[in-house]
């Protein structure tokens, strides 16, 4: 997943002539202040929606465990979505939103064959 996303954003930088941006390695690198007050809201959010999805699944509704990973990767998007917006909007490289997209569809790709594969095993 992480070769064919950087493959894809090499291929796209070269074709879209997108400069390349220095980031953190682990930080959030948000773009200005609105992005990180609706991304720390996000993520408190996502957290409590979270543990309480996972601890109702694994209490009552034991077969139906996989809606948490399907929540998790909504929440992923969400956040994917809001980071393109806020570099489409508020960033003097507004190209950069593209490689943010296509990262999160190289990662609903990889989600998408591991559940249709039944590469997690039996659930």
């Amino acid at each position: 997943m992480f070769a064919v996303n950087s493959l894809l954003k090499a291929i796209l930088r070269k074709l879209l002539k997108i400069e390349k941006v220095k980031k953190e390695f682990f930080s959030y690198n948000h773009i200005n202040e609105l992005h990180r007050k609706i991304d720390k809201g996000l993520r408190i959010f996502s957290t409590i929606s979270l543990i309480t999805l996972y601890t109702v699944l694994l209490f009552y509704y034991e077969d139906l465990i996989y809606l948490f990973f399907f929540a998790v990767l909504a929440f992923a998007i969400l956040e994917f979505m809001i980071t393109a917006f806020f570099e489409w909007k508020y960033t003097l490289y507004p190209k950069q939103s593209i490689l943010t997209l296509t990262e999160m569809l190289v990662i609903i790709a990889a989600v998408i064959i591991v559940v249709q594969f039944n590469l997690l095993g039996p659930f």
